[in-house]
């Protein structure tokens, strides 16, 4: 089971929460046995770039969901596992993703996957807007 490098993975967390800071994502990725952040930023294409077919990592991402009455920051925590990672080091990753759940607690949707094709910013917001629950809207904007 890795460690985790608690302090910083919190405010990582916690400025992807917070509404006035341009961060939108957060990446937390493995450095030996120990969990880090690896990234954090507000382009979705950089979030991306950081699903690849050799890594293993969780991801913790704000999207604005709504309509055009209510807007809303809805939250996904994803865990990736790549293609080409080794069956035991995906294994591992299920004790893992406990401990972070520890520091990253709020979160509309949960997924895991190796499959770049769900890392696509309308497939996650059209997840996160069904988690959403009711939509007042009319589809016009008064």
């Amino acid at each position: 089971m890795a460690t985790l490098e608690k302090k910083s993975l919190q405010e990582a967390y916690l400025d992807v929460r917070n509404d006035q800071s341009p961060t939108n994502w957060c990446i937390f990725k493995y450095e030996g046995n120990q969990i880090v952040v690896s990234d954090r930023g507000a382009d979705f294409d950089e979030f991306k770039s950081h699903f690849r077919a050799d890594e293993r990592l969780f991801a913790y991402l704000r999207m604005i969901t709504g309509d055009e009455l209510s807007k809303r920051s809805k939250f996904a925590f994803i865990s990736w596992s790549g293609p080409s990672v080794s069956v035991m080091k995906q294994a591992k990753m299920s004790a893992d993703k406990a401990k972070i759940k520890e520091v990253v607690q709020n979160f509309a949707i949960e997924f895991h996957t190796n499959d770049i094709d769900e890392i696509e910013e309308e497939y996650i917001k059209q997840e996160l807007t069904k988690a959403g629950g009711a939509s007042y809207g009319t589809g016009v904007r008064a």
